[in-house]
């Protein structure tokens, strides 16, 4: 074999080897997956927990009204008709009841609890309304006759009725009473875990006493009830409040 056979020969064996090598990596490129060169963005969120449909509450009530805040003729000492306010009566209801309202006449139960202090017959009213679905749960405590104590009862609410009303007698008084009305326990779609709010003191309008332990003097017909506009409850032109419920969600 001649000199430039040889030469022949071994460019084609190399001009071969060549074209393996491009047509190997031309086979694995093809085989690789494709990939997007553009930019891939995530958005995460974070979503609110689902509210739970009922809720647990416990209530503290708290007597604000004593001799050092409410000093004109504050009644005096005594053992039953000393100063002191009746059990706290309340409900858990919507929109549409109310135990009490500004500017409306005050219901039997009401009168009787604003002057006597008795729950009944305000403790069927509610039952009654619970029973028609205007009203989801009742709930009630002893009453408060050391202004140094408070008084403590738990209840449930619901999505349905997330809202709470109470009342309790300012004793000895005509009709004077304590009272809240629409706390809403849900905010943003959510139970509050605690909620602080004060007890104005109102006249229930089922009687014309003026102080404290005026003689009966029941009206008829019966008057609104109104903010209590008794000297008693003003002090240097305001009107502090006579109580205080405060709220907390139970675990």
């Amino acid at each position: 074999m001649t000199r430039t056979a040889s030469r022949l020969i071994r460019s084609l064996l190399a001009i071969s080897a060549t074209l393996v090598l491009v047509w190997t990596w031309g086979c694995k490129k093809a085989e690789a997956p494709a990939t997007d060169t553009a930019a891939t963005s995530v958005t995460e969120t974070t979503a609110q927990p689902a509210m739970a449909e009922t809720a647990q509450y416990s209530v503290t009530f708290t007597r604000l009204w004593t001799d050092q805040t409410f000093p004109f003729e504050y009644p005096e000492a005594g053992v039953l008709t000393g100063p002191h306010f009746s059990g706290l009566i309340g409900a858990t209801h919507g929109d549409g009841y109310a135990i009490f309202k500004e500017g409306t006449l005050p219901t039997p139960g009401l009168e009787k609890l604003s002057e006597e202090g008795k729950h009944s017959p305000l403790d069927q009213e509610i039952k009654d309304a619970i029973a028609a679905g205007k009203a989801g749960a009742l709930f009630e405590t002893g009453p408060i006759r050391d202004a140094a104590k408070t008084e403590t009862v738990t209840f449930m609410v619901s999505s349905k009725f997330p809202m709470v009303s109470a009342v309790a007698m300012i004793a000895p008084s005509p009709d004077w009473f304590a009272g809240v009305a629409d706390v809403n326990l849900m905010e943003g779609g959510q139970w509050v875990s605690s909620k602080s709010v004060d007890l104005a003191a109102y006249d229930s309008g089922g009687d014309d006493g003026t102080t404290y332990k005026a003689d009966d003097m029941d009206n008829n017909p019966k008057k609104p009830t109104t903010t209590a506009s008794a000297a008693h409850f003003v002090v240097n032109g305001n009107r502090p409040p006579v109580g205080r419920l405060v709220f907390t969600k139970m675990q």
